[in-house]
């Protein structure tokens, strides 16, 4: 229950952020001085091309990113279901400070001056496409697979009745045990596309959630095998078939 307070934290936070971004690329204001620090501070030129594009790809992945916390928070708030467990501090801090960067990662792929007053040529390019649609069906499948780990513990009616450990069983369940963790995944990639394939900032980005994600999943998929006898031994840990 407390990743609640990393998905309050990115709200706010990548909400802040995709609401200046979106004053800057719509009516011509600066970034305040604070960004345009933090942009020269992890080396961002402030002078690079001025790519209407790019800022438009940013955007569109930031807004993506602030939906996706939306949710994350909403399923926390009235959807998931927590035992007693606890984290560790390391991970907690760990996990604020990431939702805080990755918004601020997203900002820093365009220039601080933005558009200086220009009107934004929007313009939707197949990767955006691609990108958008993967994220939709990609977070579909999350929702449906934490709903399915949340009604384990509800009567019928929808009532709270145990906080033990279940088998769940459908949608991607069926293939993996932690499809939500290989959603979560391919959202990144999604968003990956979405910024036109070739940030390799972004892919680095995938590549944290890549081993975060199959580091839990594992330890997860390890502690069903162990807790459950008749546990399906076709079922993967993180990714299908591997």
């Amino acid at each position: 229950r407390w990743f609640t307070h990393f998905y309050v934290v990115s709200v706010l936070w990548n909400g802040f952020l995709l609401i200046w971004l979106f004053r800057a690329e719509f009516l011509g204001e600066s970034l305040p001085s604070w960004i345009q620090d933090m942009h020269h501070a992890l080396g961002r030129d402030s002078q690079s091309e001025d790519t209407g594009n790019e800022h438009f790809s940013a955007l569109l992945v930031l807004l993506l990113l602030w939906l996706h916390s939306c949710r994350r928070l909403a399923e926390c708030l009235w959807t998931s279901v927590f035992s007693s467990g606890v984290i560790h501090i390391v991970q907690y801090c760990f996990g604020l400070g990431y939702y805080i960067a990755v918004g601020s990662t997203v900002l820093c792929q365009v220039p601080t001056n933005v558009r200086n007053g220009k009107e934004l040529s929007v313009q939707i390019c197949w990767h955006h496409i691609i990108g958008v649609i993967m994220y939709i069906w990609a977070s579909l499948h999350q929702h449906r697979c934490l709903a399915i780990l949340a009604n384990l513990r509800k009567s019928r009616s929808g009532r709270v009745v145990s906080l033990s450990h279940s088998v769940p069983f459908g949608d991607w369940f069926e293939t993996v045990s932690c499809p939500h963790y290989f959603a979560e995944l391919l959202i990144y990639v999604s968003m990956a596309i979405t910024l036109g394939i070739y940030n390799v900032t972004w892919w680095c980005v995938v590549m944290c959630v890549l081993f975060n994600q199959a580091l839990a999943a594992v330890l997860c998929h390890e502690f069903y095998q162990k807790s459950f006898s008749s546990y399906p031994k076709h079922r993967k840990a993180f990714i299908p078939f591997v």
